[in-house]
């Protein structure tokens, strides 16, 4: 990479310091520099920069909660303050507004994707994620605007359709007015968090769907992958083992639970399946450097950066050391941390590489 754009990104993440999050709310005014879309199967969170120079962040659960379209229904969500769509003969509510309803009436929230991907079985999936990026992401400021959106990797352990998701993706983002480009999701982390390691290092993203990892050189990607298990792979398999619904594990998941002290039962179960994803995914990671043919090598140790919803509990990065100390790493490794906002650093490293074009 030249000088003018190692300077230019440098600038950019000097800029992104100041962040404000909006959790739900209606996306701000990008100032023509592009905006950053980070598509989760739990959550959707767009960037853009702010007058000031900072970075904006809206966050929306990726969710949606189909109701009976009758007067008493109605009626309830008025009441209740509950903002809802009508479609196709139903009432639909969006975001966290389904998760919560969810939760106070014992049912699943329907998902638009799934492990990762646009869910193959749902008819409804596209129209609802259309509704929610809308809410986030708002207009372009000008039609052709730079939207670098995160897709995942390719599973090592699924077969997954990588290209048909992004291309559903850059359609959609296309008939916004936007100039949609893809950006591996791990790939986007390293763009937010790792600047002062000159772009070198490991990024790990731990989503809902899955776990991207991105092993990257001076802001080249030498490896990326991902594995087919995230935080609704936990939620699966608590909710199976404690014969709960998986809607119910989340909660206790997001619930303020710390995974190096579980006081119950329940809080057990999550720190079993957290210990034993992180373990999944280094492992797989190790075995990958050590038969890589086009492998970088790093003349100074290297950081380990996560982030995601599914690293938000109490305890992950305490638990990733541990996990991580136990393997025979191939390479040196110096820190290993979560970025500071877990939830947004995905979107704010697109939003990095729409304002500079990657």
């Amino acid at each position: 990479m030249d000088q003018e754009k190692t300077e230019d990104r440098n600038v950019m993440e000097e800029d992104a310091i100041h962040t404000e999050s909006q959790p739900g709310g209606e996306a701000s005014t990008s100032q023509l520099l592009g905006k950053g879309l980070d598509i989760g199967t739990a959550n959707i969170a767009a960037a853009v920069q702010t007058e000031d120079g900072g970075v904006s962040v809206t966050v929306e659960r990726n969710a949606f909660l189909d109701i009976k379209a009758d007067v008493y229904s109605k009626n309830m969500l008025t009441k209740l303050k509950v903002p809802y769509v009508v479609h196709n003969g139903k009432m639909i509510v969006l975001g966290q507004s389904a998760f919560e309803l969810a939760n106070i009436f014992s049912r699943e929230t329907r998902r638009p994707m799934s492990d990762g991907l646009i869910s193959p079985s749902d008819v409804d999936a596209l129209p609802m994620i259309k509704l929610i990026i809308e809410k986030v992401l708002g207009e372009p400021a000008q039609s052709g605007e730079n939207c670098y959106f995160s897709v995942p990797a390719e599973s090592i352990d699924a077969d997954n359709n990588v290209i048909y998701h992004q291309g559903l993706f850059e359609g959609l983002l296309k008939k916004m007015g936007y100039n949609a480009k893809a950006i591996n999701e791990a790939h986007a982390l390293v763009f937010a968090e790792l600047a002062e390691q000159d772009f070198t290092g490991i990024g790990l993203s731990f989503g809902g769907g899955m776990v991207n990892a991105c092993v990257c050189y001076k802001t080249i990607p030498a490896l990326s992958f991902s594995v087919a298990r995230g935080g609704d792979w936990i939620d699966k398999n608590v909710a199976q083992v404690l014969g709960i619904k998986a809607s119910k594990a989340t909660h206790l998941k997001e619930s303020g639970i710390d995974i190096r002290n579980p006081k119950n039962r329940e809080e057990e179960a999550i720190a079993i399946y957290y210990r034993n994803l992180i373990h999944y995914l280094m492992e797989n990671l190790s075995l990958r450097f050590q038969s890589g043919q086009d492998m970088p090598t790093f003349p100074e140790p290297v950081d380990i950066v996560c982030s995601g919803g599914t690293s938000l509990v109490g305890g992950f990065i305490e638990v990733f050391r541990d996990e991580f100390s136990k393997l025979d790493f191939p390479i040196p490794i110096k820190n290993i941390f979560r970025a500071e906002e877990a939830l947004n650093s995905v979107a704010k490293g697109c939003l990095v590489a729409a304002a500079i074009g990657e």
